[in-house]
């Protein structure tokens, strides 16, 4: 029996974006263009890049509220890339989501108690009393109290309404929960506490996290493991740890280097800063994406797409720069 509860295999997202003029041709955007990854069961896999490289699409695809254009998405060995609605719905239970605007995604007509026991009753049908039990179970898990089970989503605060979008997700016991970006409109201070919360929550459940945010620091501190996009591609994935302290891929590189360090004491990474504007999606540049912007692009990386390179304990990296051992070629 596979380690891994989901594989994604050559997953391509496209979207058509019709030509301004009258007589143009029809381009395509290419969001995410053929990404392989794995996240393995009970483990939390974070995915960074900058805004608009296609984090969100991944996330959002493999939990399928996006059709895909081509590629597999096994979940526990069952590929549900191509399923309709009727088929996925034994799945919605097991993929819940955890969205970055809290007060968006939670309906203001709703108190707390009909947000978490509606997805309750699409996906069994328990008793009033088991409802409002594990609610208040779940309340707790969360950091809420009971006074809250009656309140509606604008009387409480940002950090609060996060946490009832957890408890929500968490209310048909999931394998899996795509958390995208849900710091990002938190404050520093509550950001922590949400992070260590879904931790806790991890250790007791076991549930497995794709973990998409922009703050590098809280994505080492919550994820095992990391895959760096950009612009629709994966570009490296390392164990946490060893990303942070040897990035290989030179988009990577300029990536940590960017992370202010609070701490005097410890030697600062050289500041690495790129040239020159991320290429649209709509006409990215050929063989290496990246090779725009990199301080060691040479002639190859302008005709071949690098491969993603298997270099040894999970460790992958798609750059020109190195060979099948990791190794930089002379």
């Amino acid at each position: 029996m596979s380690e891994n509860l989901l594989e994604v295999k050559d997953l391509k997202k496209y979207y058509p974006v019709k030509s301004s003029s009258l007589f143009g041709k029809e381009r395509v955007l290419k969001a995410v263009d053929g990404v392989n990854f794995s996240i393995k069961k009970g483990e939390t896999f974070g995915l960074v890049g900058e805004s608009g490289c296609g984090k969100s699409t991944i996330g959002r695809s493999i939990i399928r509220l996006h059709d895909i254009t081509s590629g597999n998405i096994f979940f526990d060995g069952d590929d549900i890339a191509s399923l309709n609605e009727k088929g996925l719905k034994k799945y919605r239970r097991r993929m819940q989501a955890v969205f970055q605007d809290p007060y968006a995604s939670l309906n203001p007509t709703m108190n707390v108690f009909e947000l978490i026991s509606e997805p309750m009753k699409i996906h069994g049908n328990p008793t009033p009393a088991e409802q409002k039990d594990t609610i208040l179970s779940l309340l707790d898990q969360v950091g809420l109290k009971k006074d809250h089970l009656y309140r509606y989503p604008h009387e409480f605060s940002g950090g609060q309404r996060q946490r009832v979008s957890i408890a929500r997700a968490l209310s048909v016991n999931p394998d899996f929960i795509l958390c995208d970006e849900p710091i990002s409109a938190l404050d520093v201070s509550v950001q922590a506490q949400v992070v260590n919360m879904l931790e806790d929550i991890q250790e007791k459940t076991g549930v497995t996290y794709l973990f998409i945010a922009h703050d590098l620091s809280m994505v080492r501190h919550i994820s095992n493991r990391i895959g760096v996009m950009y612009l629709g591609d994966i570009v490296e994935i390392a164990e946490s740890d060893e990303l942070y302290t040897e990035p290989l891929h030179p988009y990577t590189q300029a990536l940590l280097s960017a992370i202010p360090e609070p701490d005097t004491t410890i030697a600062k990474r050289e500041r690495i800063v790129l040239s020159g504007e991320v290429p649209s999606p709509l006409n990215a540049p050929s063989g290496c994406k990246f090779r725009t912007r990199c301080p060691h692009a040479m002639d190859i990386c302008r005709e071949v797409v690098p491969p993603m390179l298997a270099i040894g304990n999970g460790r992958q990296v798609a750059c020109h720069l190195y060979d099948e051992e990791g190794k930089i070629i002379e």
